[in-house]
């Protein structure tokens, strides 16, 4: 089997509730959002399921609470204290599963919305009919304040170039070592990873990944210069 890149979307919060534009702002999980994440660990996480710990060879989370979180509620098993935590939780809570290092990175931190930061869709849309402008685009228009797409494909593209040089290459050629990647953040950064994974230009993004859903990335014909996007790869556990 070809390595794997397993992304995941931090759980639920009141904001990705009401659809507001959460970028640099830090709020937690909801109840229901932690609950979720929760039953999201035991139906994909473990040795028969989606997401095998002890195939995992790094995990890239965004300096975010609320992505950290979710990765705590996943329960991978590292053999390391996650580097926001003082101590490991005891082996009888968390046992060991999975020997792959945490980094908390700010290539995988949520768009930075500028001036859209806290609003909807909505508000966004009446704010820039009042100014005269065209319907806002993401994808090509950037955020006024924030980060342009330009920005978005530079970071991007560092991460994805970082991952298979140190992790999916060594992969191919040993088979027999970890490979797979794990990566918690955000919606539209992670819509945006999975594009620039395949070599898309963001304005050819039509995929979405709900609060706490999983999609899966890997690669055609067992060839790192064929990534692809496994179709049926997308789950949230109810």
């Amino acid at each position: 089997m070809a390595p794997r890149c397993f992304i995941i979307r931090h759980g639920e919060t009141e904001w990705s509730l009401n659809g507001r534009h959460t970028g640099i702002s830090d709020l937690p999980l909801t109840a229901n959002g932690e609950k979720r994440i929760k039953a999201t660990g035991k139906a994909l996480v473990g040795n028969d399921r989606l997401i095998v710990p002890k195939n995992l060879a790094h995990v890239y989370v965004s300096p975010r609470t609320r992505a950290q979180r979710t990765l705590e509620l996943l329960e991978i098993g590292c053999r390391e204290r996650l580097p926001w935590n003082e101590a490991r939780k005891d082996q009888e809570v968390e046992p060991i599963r999975t020997e792959a290092t945490v980094e908390v990175t700010e290539a995988v931190r949520e768009w930075d919305y500028g001036d859209y930061e806290g609003l909807t869709s909505k508000q966004i849309k009446e704010d820039r009919a009042k100014k005269g402008l065209p319907p806002w685009n993401i994808w090509t228009d950037g955020c006024p304040g924030g980060e342009s797409p330009e920005d978005i494909v530079r970071r991007l593209d560092a991460l994805i170039a970082d991952i298979r040089k140190k992790v999916h290459r060594k992969s191919f050629e040993n088979p027999d070592s970890p490979g797979d990647v794990l990566v918690v953040a955000h919606g539209h950064i992670l819509r945006a990873f999975a594009m620039r994974w395949t070599g898309k230009p963001l304005t050819e993004t039509s995929l979405i990944l709900e609060a706490g859903g999983v999609g899966t990335l890997s690669y055609e014909h067992h060839n790192i210069d064929e990534p692809a996007i496994i179709l049926g790869g997308g789950f949230v556990v109810e």
